[in-house]
């Protein structure tokens, strides 16, 4: 009986990690479409985080914690193209909203033709970690 829970309760997990990576890429397109560059990037990286995170919760039957996106492809044994756009996307998580990390702004730095890149670099993402479901 606890397994059954025990499957119930990473099947939700999962669940909710596709649902918001659905709604983050979205947001990515929205804000990259509002010229926003530096938040669609941002949300674009977490579209690929989270649909990593769902896929390892359904396939391994584990939490995962962090944001480190070249680790998590690998520990699913991305393909090389895969591996490539979460490499892309990896540094994003901070170079896209924190001045500390980069020379200079943020809101500065990113332009269309970056946020079409991370946005491709996510959909790719989620579209191959959705397809191992």
């Amino acid at each position: 009986m606890d397994q059954e829970r025990e499957m119930k309760d990473y099947r939700k997990e999962a669940m909710a990690f596709w649902s918001q990576a659905r709604a983050d890429l979205a947001t990515a397109t929205t804000l990259m479409d509002a010229g926003i560059y530096y938040a669609s990037v941002f949300f674009s990286q977490q579209a690929a985080e989270k649909a990593l995170k769902a896929a390892i919760v359904d396939h391994q039957r584990r939490s995962v914690k962090g944001h480190n996106l070249v680790q998590m492809a690998n520990s699913l044994n991305a393909p090389v193209e895969i591996m490539n756009a979460s490499a892309e996307l990896n540094p994003e998580f901070l170079a896209s909203r924190n001045p500390e990390s980069v020379d200079g702004v943020p809101a500065q730095l990113y332009d269309k033709t970056s946020a079409r890149l991370h946005v491709r670099c996510a959909q790719d993402i989620v579209e191959w970690a959705k397809a191992l479901v």
